[in-house]
Formats: C-alpha cells, sequence, structure tokens
C-alpha cells in the first residue's frame, strides 16, 4: 500500500509542482467531500492501488501528497447542486427566499446571479421550497459541481442578532440559517460544473413582495 504522508501543495497556485506532476509518473485519487475532511483515511487510487493518505488537512482538488517520492494528486468526487437564479429578484422576494433557505440549513454558495444549494433532498421538495419567490420566467436546475465550490461560501453575518438571515456556521461548509421554526437536513470527477437537467418555474411576477479503513 502506498502511504501518502507529507503535503507538497497545489497544481493551481504553484507552478514548479504542476510542471512536476505533468513530467512525472503520479498517482490520481478521486475522493469523497466526507473523506478529504479525515486526518487520515485509505482509499483506491484511479488505477487501483491501494492508498492511505496520512496529512491532518481538508484536501482540496489540484493538491498533491507524497508517498515515498511518488506523487499522489487528488482529485474530488462532485456533488449535485440545485442552482437557483436569484439576479433579478426584487429584494423583499430575496429576503423571503433567505429565510426559506435559512430555515433548511442547506449548504449555499453564490456564483454570479446564481444561488447554488448543495442537494441533499428530494428535487421535489427542494424546489417547493424556493419556486414561491422566483419570477414567472426563472429556471431552476441542477450541476455536479465540486464540493470545494462551498466551501469559501459567504457569510452574511455572524452568530448573534439579525435572527432570520442566512449566516455561516463556521466550519468548511458554510449553512444558511434561520432563527424561526426549521429543521436540519442533512461518482464523477469535479473538474468543471455539468448540468443535470432544469426545471421551468410557472408563478405570478414578483414585484416588490493507522490508516482508517
Amino acid at each position: 500500500m502506498l502511504v501518502a504522508d507529507a503535503y507538497l501543495g497545489n497544481v493551481e497556485r504553484d507552478r514548479d509542482l504542476a510542471e512536476r506532476v505533468e513530467r512525472e509518473s503520479v498517482v490520481r485519487v478521486t475522493v469523497g467531500d466526507d473523506e478529504r475532511r479525515r486526518s487520515r483515511f485509505r482509499t483506491t487510487s484511479d488505477d487501483g492501488r491501494d492508498v492511505g493518505v496520512v496529512v491532518g488537512r481538508t484536501l482540496d482538488a489540484g493538491d498533491v501528497l507524497d508517498a515515498d517520492g511518488t506523487p499522489v494528486v487528488v482529485d474530488l468526487a462532485a456533488v449535485e447542486a440545485m442552482v437557483v437564479p436569484v439576479g433579478s429578484l426584487a429584494p423583499p422576494a430575496a429576503v423571503q427566499l433567505g429565510h426559506a433557505v435559512g430555515n433548511r440549513h442547506w449548504t449555499i454558495a453564490v456564483r454570479g446571479d446564481d444561488l447554488l444549494v448543495r442537494a441533499t433532498d428530494a428535487r421535489d421538495r427542494m424546489e417547493a421550497e424556493v419556486t414561491p419567490f422566483l419570477t414567472r420566467d426563472a429556471t431552476v436546475r441542477y450541476e455536479s459541481v465540486s464540493p470545494g465550490r462551498f466551501d469559501d461560501a459567504p457569510a452574511p453575518h455572524d452568530h448573534g442578532s439579525d435572527a432570520g438571515d442566512p449566516h455561516r456556521h463556521g466550519g468548511a461548509d458554510a449553512h444558511a440559517h434561520s432563527h424561526g421554526d426549521h429543521q436540519h437536513d442533512g461518482d464523477e470527477h469535479s473538474h468543471g460544473d455539468r448540468d443535470h437537467g432544469t426545471r421551468a418555474t410557472d408563478r405570478p411576477e414578483n414585484g416588490d413582495g493507522g490508516v482508517d479503513g
């Protein structure tokens, strides 16, 4: 078994390391979101080799580890996200949407005019929470995204007053949260976002309203 026990860097941030990865024979592993947060775990490389990872840090796509001189390159298994277009929402509707998402404690990220919501429930139930606040021509769709997409999600405010606004709870995952009645909810390589289908909405226009085994 290969044991990757040293962190070398990330190919997106270290040009020399990226060139080394291109030049040398490397081992590639695809890691799930839960695994990448563990200090140690066991996995199988893309070419079928047994690999132990002992680095004591959360891994990201493009990270490179050292296994006795052999570079081990990390890819992240994609997760599904519901993509909600929010760029055209009037402020009252945006606030209402924030409350709805917050009540579910969903993991979120912002990408341009889209709100990305990590899919943790059936699509119809998730859509039922958000579509009442969207405009008639808004289309909810689904994509495969890297779990790292949610690591740097915005934190609208700290855990204090302003009850009802979304905020981040800390740690790598960001969660929207409201202080009203609420409940807690909860592979392919993630080299880019992939569209998993769309769902058009039909609503009135929104106006003002040792290595582990």
